[in-house]
């Protein structure tokens, strides 16, 4: 199948290239094809905690304590399905030195409330979870598409550049939405908390 095509887009090329001067993002996205994810997406805080490490002039790996993976398998639910994918993971980046973590999006509406006390919603792909991240500007996955790399940011990556943390209106649970905010604030101060959900931003 042919790579996706899109219109060019300085931004996105920027996060590429930048979240692959974390050398642990590069080399998970380099061993993809050995992976074997379905509907699979490097996701969250690798990214774009590295974009502000290099905005603050840190090591782009500073602070980094996991390298998150989404996948989608409605086919099986299970944990112990979880596990097998996990353990195919941990093989393939073990080197690495890093804490890898896949997790399976089909899943988490079977433990989300017991673990953050909200409900959650059944997803139906990958992307439905990314979308759903407390902070929009965090809203953000990549994975190799051909030669090229594709980028799912529903919210777009002027917030992530800007350092804007406003809640998101999908998922708008302002007592872990603060918290999360405070603890990116303590390591990039010069990020911008705005109170209000995004606005414009999709529900």
């Amino acid at each position: 199948m042919a790579a996706p095509t899109a219109p060019p887009d300085p931004l996105r090329d920027r996060f590429i290239a930048d979240v692959q001067v974390n050398r642990h993002n590069r080399a998970i996205l380099e061993r993809w094809r050995e992976l074997a994810l379905q509907d699979g997406w490097l996701v969250a805080g690798c990214l774009f905690q590295t974009v502000w490490n290099l905005r603050s002039g840190s090591v782009p790996e500073a602070q980094i304590k996991d390298y998150d993976i989404f996948y989608f398998d409605g086919g099986d639910l299970s944990e112990e399905g979880e596990r097998r994918v996990q353990a195919r993971v941990d093989s393939v980046t073990a080197d690495l030195g890093v804490v890898v973590e896949a997790k399976n999006q089909a899943r988490v509406h079977l433990w989300y409330r017991e673990y953050f006390g909200h409900e959650y919603p059944q997803l139906h792909c990958a992307c439905d979870g990314i979308d759903r991240f407390l902070v929009p500007a965090t809203c953000v996955g990549v994975r190799p598409a051909g030669a090229l790399h594709e980028v799912h940011a529903p919210h777009g990556l002027a917030l992530l550049y800007e350092g804007i943390l406003a809640p998101n209106p999908l998922i708008d649970h302002r007592e872990l939405f603060h918290a999360k905010a405070a603890s990116y604030r303590q390591r990039w101060p010069w990020l911008r908390l705005e109170t209000a959900p995004l606005a414009g931003a999709r529900a």
